[in-house]
């Protein structure tokens, strides 16, 4: 597992699993390259970048005593550089190591691993990262006792965005807990019975209960920048730095607009789109 320390002093390894057993919502899987962004290689991988831009547009007379890499930490301080963590990221699939997942958008991503492997089992992984799967597709029973696994192994934190609430809840990860979801699924995950306490992804961008944290509609950059906030494998500068420079982690957890006015939306726009049909039809002949 990796190191609890949030101090730094020592370099700790954050190891993250994409779980995705079936398909997923790109925007969904998008989401933990924030997570990504904030790992040492990265933090490092920038300030190089602004070196080199600054490299090419300043003449230097002299390199100073301890060479590019000064250079480069004043731009990103060592004591920033020096506190990210190592960030490894498995993407974990139901097919085998090297055979592509299925995204929308017609993307595609190759798995890692697959769930199986001695690699990410439990006990190996700090945060199962669950991006939103087609909610009308079952799913392996042999993946959801692995995902059961994982959320029960101490020291695990399940982040479950939009559609992958399904998947948690027919995992049995929802039992007594509160959870968010899809904004206009809430009925639909409501009639699945899997025993949530509490739905609120009417009310809330996302929740946390437990070790088990939700998103409602698709985009995670909510739900992970708030995560990586509360959590212990990511030291606070660096989440505030990173959350500035991707420009994430502003919007409130509480919908400014209420269910009634997002419902209201919807008709009107699916009115809207009804009558466009026919001067559209028009427009494309």
């Amino acid at each position: 597992m990796a190191s609890e320390n949030k101090s730094g002093s020592g370099r700790h390894t954050v190891r993250i699993g994409v779980f995705i057993p079936t398909d997923c919502q790109v925007l969904d899987a998008a989401s933990v390259d924030i997570m990504g962004t904030m790992s040492y290689e990265c933090t490092y991988k920038h300030a190089q970048i602004h070196y080199r831009f600054l490299r090419s547009h300043v003449s230097f007379t002299s390199s100073p005593p301890g060479g590019d890499f000064e250079l480069v930490s004043a731009i990103v301080p060592k004591a920033v550089i020096d506190l990210a963590p190592e960030v490894k990221i498995h993407y974990i699939g139901s097919v085998k190591t090297g055979e592509p997942i299925k995204l929308t958008a017609n993307e595609t991503i190759l798995a890692t691993n697959h769930f199986s492997d001695p690699e990410v089992a439990p006990g190996k992984l700090d945060i199962i990262h669950i991006p939103g799967p087609d909610p009308f597709r079952s799913f392996p029973a042999d993946a959801l006792a692995w995902l059961r696994e994982q959320a029960s192994t101490p020291g695990v934190d399940i982040l479950s965005v939009c559609s992958g609430i399904f998947l948690c809840g027919e995992a049995g990860l929802l039992k007594g807990r509160k959870a968010c979801g899809p904004r206009g699924m809430q009925d639909m995950i409501k009639a699945k019975g899997y025993g949530e306490k509490e739905l609120l992804g009417h009310k809330y961008r996302w929740i946390q209960d437990g070790n088990l944290w939700s998103r409602g509609v698709t985009n995670g950059n909510d739900l992970v920048a708030a995560y990586c906030r509360a959590s212990k494998h990511f030291p606070d500068p660096i989440v505030e730095i990173v959350c500035e420079m991707v420009d994430v982690g502003d919007r409130p957890q509480e919908y400014a607009k209420g269910q009634s006015a997002f419902i209201f939306g919807m008709v009107y726009n699916a009115f809207r789109a009804w009558l466009m049909k026919f001067s559209w039809r028009r427009k494309q002949r």
